[in-house]
């Protein structure tokens, strides 16, 4: 873990709906090759301090920092441009697609010339060896990147899904729940590849409820309540029943 200035930090966050505060002063701080563990009961304000930071939601106050720079996110396009990827728990895959459209969905390449230009019609086999090169370097093993999602496990959709996101990664990959729904074994494939990740020298936040899995996986957690962090744990240090004391509010963090 990077001992430097942070690669992404917000400070301060606060978001309303209403009479509701959401976010109230929330604060994160994340270096390059770590992963950051986000954990907090339902209402702690995980969902939103996380869209904030992918561009989907704009907090009222507060600030952002990516690399020491203070920025604005409008939408989640500008935090894309930023280096900043989100996986979502939907996935965000098309199941009528192959493995190589489903990667550059919403970012295909285009044939040179008037076929691209004029006729719109993608390169195909471009696509296919880019995607094949990312998913070789993470160490991702599919039948054929010709093969429908729908056709894939769960595990190897979930892997689909997260290695997409650390291709066009350049600062921080945000991981919202990727072993929901996933047995033992393809959990333990997603978690290989997100310590690939990390190893790669990517930030990732990781928002997850299976303590295990965060006191396994985790560089340091970020316990929020109520709209806040009130503490940030070293997994070697502490054990999970303290964790979950502290983010239940039966002691104090």
């Amino acid at each position: 873990m990077s001992a430097t200035q942070p690669v992404l930090e917000a400070r301060g966050l606060v978001k309303r709906f209403g009479q509701v505060a959401a976010l109230d002063g929330a604060d994160l701080v994340l270096h390059a090759g770590e992963i950051l563990a986000v954990i907090g009961d339902n209402g702690a304000g995980k969902s939103t301090l996380i869209r904030c930071l992918s561009g989907a939601t704009q907090p009222d106050a507060g600030q952002i920092d990516v690399d020491g720079r203070p920025i604005r996110f409008d939408s989640p396009r500008d935090a894309r441009a930023a280096g900043i990827e989100c996986c979502y728990q939907d996935l965000a895959l098309s199941p009528a697609l192959n493995v190589a459209e489903n990667f550059f969905l919403g970012r295909e390449l285009r044939r040179g010339g008037v076929a691209g230009a004029l006729l719109r019609r993608l390169d195909q086999p471009l696509m296919v060896e880019r995607a094949a090169a990312n998913l070789t370097a993470l160490q991702v093993s599919l039948p054929s990147l010709a093969v429908r999602v729908e056709a894939l496990s769960g595990g190897q959709r979930q892997c689909v899904a997260v290695a997409r996101a650390a291709a066009f990664a350049r600062h921080v990959v945000i991981l919202d729940e990727p072993t929901a729904a996933l047995g033992v074994r393809e959990s333990g494939m997603v978690l290989d590849l997100v310590r690939r990740i990390r190893d790669r020298g990517l930030g990732v936040i990781l928002i997850s409820h299976n303590m295990p899995q965060v006191f396994a996986l985790a560089d340091r957690v970020h316990v929020a309540r109520l709209g806040r962090r009130i503490a940030l744990l070293d997994p070697r240090e502490c054990s999970m029943s303290d964790a979950v004391a502290m983010m239940t509010g039966a002691t104090a963090a």
